[in-house]
């Protein structure tokens, strides 16, 4: 039997499924890797409810999906997903670079995060590296991870409130500050309602009954030193 070199043989094209309820990004993104050889589109999805069937019907090795879904979060798909198909890869593609976001993604097994903006050659690159079992984020990620970690590492009350995640602990330290929630949602662009969510979990880590008692607390640890406002406000 003749044998065959390696450079003789194509490899498989990666296969893919897109998944965005915006038109215009679908069609963006199908044009950066139809085009390409090696990638290998096998479908479309606007709702995590679509993209998992056909995720089953179609077994892709990497889903690109966005966070923003109008029936479920991206982060809810990716467990989904990855309950369903273990051996499937996703890959974010988002509009957001916030921390929490971030950090579920990878929580949840997302193999990649980009923001959208990626140019060409790093979404590629991208998708080729979540196809091959590796990890990719891209550079604005990248640094807000660094800046994440970095300022968990310095964080005076880490070791005062063990309890508290790391965003409790951001919170916590803002609330001592003086800020409000309406200031903390805008700083951190989340929600109200998640800041509030945050804060019934910090009072119940804390056993404090109010807002007033969490920012005594966490001034005593040494947060919210710097130009903290003195009093609360009835919030919370």
């Amino acid at each position: 039997m003749a044998e065959v070199s390696a450079t003789e043989v194509e490899a498989d094209p990666v296969t893919v499924l897109l998944v965005d309820d915006h038109p215009m990004f679908l069609e963006g993104l199908r044009g950066t890797l139809l085009p390409q050889e090696g990638f290998h589109v096998v479908g479309e999805a606007s709702t995590a409810e679509e993209a998992a069937a056909l995720s089953a019907g179609t077994r892709p090795q990497v889903v690109v999906l966005d966070l923003g879904l109008p029936d479920a979060s991206g982060i809810e798909l990716t467990r989904r997903l990855l309950s369903d198909r273990p051996d499937a890869r996703v890959l974010v593609l988002s509009m957001s670079d916030d921390d929490d976001n971030v950090l579920a993604a990878m929580r949840a097994g997302a193999g990649g995060y980009l923001v959208k903006g990626a140019d060409r050659a790093e979404i590629l690159a991208a998708v080729r590296t979540v196809a091959a079992g590796g990890a990719v984020f891209g550079p604005r990620v990248a640094a807000r991870l660094q800046s994440f970690f970095d300022s968990l590492a310095a964080a005076p009350g880490r070791q005062a409130f063990p309890d508290l995640t790391p965003r409790e602990l951001e919170i916590l330290d803002l609330l001592a500050r003086g800020l409000e929630y309406r200031q903390i949602a805008r700083r951190l662009t989340i929600s109200d309602k998640t800041v509030r969510n945050h804060v019934t979990n910090i009072f119940t880590k804390l056993q404090v009954n109010d807002r007033a008692q969490a920012i005594v607390r966490a001034r005593n640890a040494g947060l919210g030193t710097d130009g903290a406002a003195t009093g609360a406000s009835g919030e919370g």
